[in-house]
């Protein structure tokens, strides 16, 4: 047992993410000008000057914030990819990670479309904010062509505006998810997804 004088190892990954995770409760609960150093350190249980002492600034924060939604989703959609298995029902698998399909993935794309629109204003957020898009719409057209190259596909698809369909889908099937969950329950979201790639593979 370690005695009372002997301080406590701080695992400054952890705590940085817990902090994040803290801005994520108060931007889902009072939008993002409600995500001052002051709101969240209330929200972390912990003082400013502790919350200082990993960001300077709200700015650093909401930056750290957006980084933490794009590294979940890349480490989720990675371990799928990795896991093996019919490749069609495996690469399904890896699309819907990017979709707020249960409840740590909805709060990840509340937070995101809430980042998104600070983007607008706020040139380092906009840096994240495109250099996920890019990420996104690469991964989406090797989706297409890994189905092309296993016969999961049309060969004489285009694979770039297939790429881009493919990308628009998952896009637009994330903000539905969130700002109509009614209209657009997790199941439907799947089914479409899972028609579209099949539509890949189909003639016209």
């Amino acid at each position: 047992m370690l005695s009372r004088g002997v301080p406590r190892i701080v695992d400054a990954d952890q705590r940085r993410r817990e902090l994040a995770e803290a801005v994520w409760r108060v931007i889902r609960r009072d939008g993002v000008p409600g995500a001052s150093v002051r709101t969240v350190a209330r929200e972390a249980g912990t003082s400013m000057g502790a919350l200082r002492h990993w960001f300077a600034t709200q700015d650093e924060l909401l930056h750290f914030a957006m980084t933490l939604v794009m590294e979940r989703a890349r480490a989720r959609a990675e371990a799928v990819a990795a896991s093996g298995g019919p490749l069609v029902p495996r690469l399904l698998r890896v699309l819907e990670e990017t979709l707020p399909l249960d409840d740590e993935r909805r709060a990840e794309t509340e937070v995101w479309l809430a980042l998104t629109a600070r983007a607008l204003v706020d040139p380092r957020l906009a840096e994240l904010r495109d250099r996920s898009a890019a990420e996104l719409h690469g991964f989406c057209t090797q989706v297409v062509q890994v189905l092309v190259a296993e016969g999961a596909a049309r060969a004489e698809l285009d694979v770039g505006l297939e790429g881009e369909r493919l990308y628009a889908v998952l896009d637009g099937l994330a903000v539905h998810a969130v700002t109509r969950p009614s209209a657009l329950p997790p199941d439907r979201a799947r089914e479409v997804l899972a028609a579209h790639l099949a539509a890949l593979r189909d003639t016209p």
